[in-house]
């Protein structure tokens, strides 16, 4: 397999930042790290040897190619659990369009993606979720599908379309989880659903995550739907209770289960970036940034859909068209970052945290995904000094144009 040493970094993760750093990059994993500091190579694997390399600290492996970065920031791969599309195309159009949006994001720093679908009938949110099994057979980056709908509130469906909300009975969620075993690894769901309690506990058993979203419970259904299995909070503050102070609310259920990872969407927009930073500081760890993208990130201005809903956009912000509804977002992870670096006044790590290591622990990834560690997938995003995307790998391979 072809080796890649990637030195010369100054690398941020969950485990703080690190200058100096390098890291050997074997097929689709990474091999061995180290830094500056290290006076010697950790990892000597069979067959290879070490040569020293002036400028680049300490004695390095051997490897096929060698990229010096030149002291650039250097982060694993971000990870979104929440995005309908981008670049023009909607991840509810088919294998061809999902491949288009992902590249758009990928261009971005996101190496790994959910793809999520809104509500449509039964019958052909199957077919879709099959057309996501197929891809991710071909395709290592997708960790599977996230269905957004159809088991949400009618008073809360946001920008989905009502006709083709449904009960989360045991028939409907079985034909779901069944289409193409495995491939389902997120459900948002309202838990006050006739059924709703039991099928959050069904879906669990099944091996998919269950949030809470588009829903109207209150605190104590949400500590219930929690203690059921729930582990995640769809897009916080948004299709979903505020916080008051006689109703706490869901969104203050989450923050007090150290069990539950919560969305937000740091887009300027969805969420005051002052909200965010009180929910960083109240859940340290648990913040995932999701993008929650529709077909119109990347892309300019104009008209859309969201799924069968008309859709316009208007200095980046999409609303359901002649209505203030807010139909997703135009948000690419990277620009979530430096929002949350800014606005929301997070340091590097934690910023890179949300974006990476939390939202690979939220579906059960974390032992591979969202470190720069021996072990982990070689995924990694090089950035410039503000902060933009410069070079992307993913399963070991250089990217360009997110291709």
């Amino acid at each position: 397999m072809t080796t890649t040493l990637v030195a010369n970094a100054h690398a941020v993760d969950a485990s703080g930042e690190t200058e100096g750093f390098w890291m050997l990059l074997d097929g689709d994993r990474i091999a061995a790290t180290g830094s500056a500091a290290d006076r010697t190579c950790p990892l000597e694997a069979p067959g290879r040897h070490h040569d020293g390399r002036d400028g680049l600290g300490g004695a390095l492996p051997a490897a096929d190619t060698v990229v010096d970065l030149g002291g650039a920031r250097l982060t694993p791969g971000l990870v979104d659990l929440h995005s309908h599309g981008g670049g023009g195309a909607s991840h509810d159009g088919g294998p061809d369009e999902i491949e288009r949006g992902l590249a758009l994001h990928r261009s971005h720093g996101t190496t790994r993606s959910l793809v999520s679908l809104v509500a449509n009938p039964i019958d052909r949110l199957r077919g879709s979720i099959e057309a996501i099994a197929e891809l991710r057979r071909r395709d290592p980056l997708v960790l599977g599908a996230h269905l957004e709908g159809p088991f949400l509130a009618p008073h809360r469906k946001g920008a989905h379309a009502e006709q083709h909300l449904a009960v989360p009975s045991p028939e409907n969620v079985d034909a779901l989880l069944g289409a193409a075993p495995g491939t389902v690894r997120q459900i948002t769901l309202a838990p006050e659903l006739p059924g709703g309690l039991d099928a959050v506990g069904r879906i669990v058993a099944a091996g998919a995550v269950v949030a809470i979203g588009h829903t109207e419970a209150d605190h104590a259904l949400a500590v219930a739907a929690f203690d059921r299995g729930a582990t995640m909070m769809t897009h916080a503050f948004n299709a979903i209770a505020g916080i008051g102070h006689r109703e706490p609310g869901p969104v203050v259920a989450a923050i007090s289960d150290e069990r539950v990872t919560i969305e937000l969407i740091l887009d300027g927009v969805h969420v005051h970036p002052e909200v965010v930073r009180m929910v960083f500081a109240s859940a340290p760890g648990r913040v995932a940034l999701i993008t929650d993208a529709m077909s119109a990130a990347g892309s300019a201005d104009g008209d859309y859909l969201l799924g069968e809903l008309a859709v316009t956009v208007t200095d980046g912000v999409a609303v359901l068209s002649g209505t203030d509804t807010i139909a997703g977002s135009t948000l690419t992870q990277d620009a979530a970052l430096r929002l949350a670096l800014s606005a929301a006044g997070q340091t590097p790590v934690s910023a890179v945290e949300a974006l990476t290591l939390t939202p690979a622990r939220a579906i059960g990834e974390a032992d591979r995904l969202g470190l720069l560690a021996p072990g982990y997938v070689a995924d990694a995003v090089a950035w410039t000094d503000d902060w933009h995307v410069s070079r992307v790998w993913a399963a070991g391979r250089e990217l360009t144009d997110g291709r």
